[in-house]
């Protein structure tokens, strides 16, 4: 969150909130000129609280069941993967489920108000079905390239340089793979409005705002440059924090 927090801002307001339409850094200098730095962290009190446990979860949930399903079926290879086996994609799945259940309620009023405005508790799960998607789609293309990469070139992991790099271009690859989930779902949560719409807003109403009023394809990949600033510096950090913390509880012996 510390040091991502500020391009995810950059990036659901380029998504999501009008007068945002100018690129990455001249919206960066429109909050920086209107708010500061207070500006850059708004919306950063859910994913400090929550974020750390939606995302235990789901290496908790993905590990448990690895850890379960150890039997002839869940362990066959899926050909053509490299040796990928069932169970690293069902456990993927239900592990992105899991995170996405807690995440959701998260990202809903992070997304307010980093857009300026109230979320209501009665929509917590506001967003959901695109929330779900978008999680599982990275979370479970992250699972299986990072299992892949430890079974065949183990060594990567063996400094924090490899750790960061992996984690963070794995991650990175997976939004990019998802984007246009990750721009409806903020527009979603957001409540954003297209102009001459009065109505009920469907999927293909937004899909074809997106794509006539906001650059034809390139509006599915609106916020996709700071988004990548995001999801490389903060998934980087996350990895080589996490194995150093897992170290640290091993040499105090909290680990067994």
């Amino acid at each position: 969150v510390a040091v991502g927090h500020p391009f995810d801002t950059i990036k659901t307001k380029m998504q999501a909130e009008p007068g945002f339409n100018n690129g990455m850094v001249k919206s960066f200098q429109q909050v920086w000129n209107s708010q500061g730095v207070k500006g850059l962290y708004k919306g950063s009190l859910g994913p400090i609280l929550g974020s750390g446990l939606y995302r235990s979860t789901q290496f908790a949930v993905f590990e448990a069941l690895y850890t379960k399903w150890d039997n002839q079926f869940m362990k066959k290879e899926i050909p053509y993967t490299f040796g990928l086996q069932n169970r690293v994609v069902l456990a993927g799945f239900a592990a992105s489920t899991a995170r996405a259940l807690i995440e959701c309620p998260i990202e809903y009023a992070k997304v307010c108000r980093q857009t300026g405005q109230n979320w209501n508790f009665n929509q917590i799960f506001k967003g959901f079905h695109w929330q779900w998607v978008r999680t599982s789609g990275v979370m479970v293309w992250y699972f299986c390239a990072i299992d892949s990469i430890r079974r065949n070139h183990p060594e990567v992991f063996s400094s924090p340089s490899g750790q960061f790099l992996a984690s963070s271009t794995v991650a990175t690859l997976g939004f990019w793979i998802v984007w246009p989930t990750e721009v409806l779902k903020n527009q979603v949560q957001a409540g954003t409005k297209i102009k001459g719409k009065t109505s009920a807003i469907s999927t293909m109403d937004r899909l074809n705002d997106l794509m006539k009023n906001h650059g034809g394809i390139r509006g599915l990949y609106r916020g996709i440059l700071p988004g990548t600033y995001r999801s490389f510096f903060a998934n980087g950090f996350s990895i080589v924090v996490m194995i150093w913390a897992q170290k640290q509880a091993t040499a105090l012996g909290f680990r067994g």
